[in-house]
């Protein structure tokens, strides 16, 4: 299952403006494993909730082709590679957590700098709804939310761009807190925004990467880790 959505970034070239219009692809093998509220709830601060280094491919992620692309594990790592413009993909391991710290390290391996890759939470089970926070190889950020398969970025009209992003095939390690209403999204150490937004309440994590004019990215992340927070 596909469907349009309008992402927007500003492309590392300042003189320009890019409007971006991404196709979300749905993957809908996901892994049926949960996390029951209530131990999400009696967790102390600072606890691990979930975590993997990807080295094991059964741990529960998706391991899917399609024609856009593939979401699997690779070389100790979790791979999502889009192979046609204007695609976003996306996988999850199939898990529910209210308030949560994310952290994972991501680095482009292949294809062009002008990229989008990150993380996401309080996904629900088809993806139609969940917030995303997300980074460029060419330097950019940004913090948002997809409703009814609509997406859009919060309090800003585009991305930013930033100095704490890492760029090329540098690894950026990426730190993402859905706590209540409060969204905050820092990259390497450094708080680089913090929103607003009381829609969506729990759900699911994922990691997510995507192309605008130029396909054939090629993501890996590693050493993901929730913690309570």
């Amino acid at each position: 299952m596909s469907f349009h959505h309008f992402y927007m970034k500003r492309p590392y070239v300042p003189s320009s403006l890019l409007n971006s219009i991404a196709i979300l692809i749905l993957l809908t093998t996901l892994a049926a494993c949960s996390i029951p509220q209530a131990v999400v709830d009696r967790a102390p601060s600072g606890e691990i909730l979930y975590q993997d280094d990807f080295s094991d491919p059964g741990s529960g992620w998706d391991r899917i082709t399609v024609e856009n692309g593939i979401t699997n594990y690779a070389d100790g790592a979790y791979q999502i590679e889009v192979n046609e413009p204007y695609v976003d993909l996306w996988a999850n391991p199939g898990l529910k957590f209210e308030d949560l710290h994310i952290q994972v390290d991501a680095a482009k391996v292949g294809g062009p700098d002008d990229n989008v890759f990150g993380v996401i939470c309080r996904s629900d089970t088809r993806g139609d709804n969940y917030y995303f926070f997300v980074v460029s190889s060419d330097g950019y950020y940004g913090v948002g939310k997809v409703i009814d398969q609509k997406q859009q970025l919060i309090s800003t009209t585009n991305m930013l761009p930033s100095s704490a992003v890492k760029q090329g095939e540098d690894t950026n390690i990426l730190q993402a807190s859905c706590i209540g209403d409060q969204l905050t999204f820092s990259v390497n150490g450094q708080e680089l925004v913090q929103v607003q937004d009381s829609e969506l309440k729990a759900g699911d994590i994922g990691l997510t990467a995507g192309s605008f004019d130029k396909p054939n990215v090629d993501v890996r992340f590693d050493n993901l880790v929730v913690t309570k927070p």
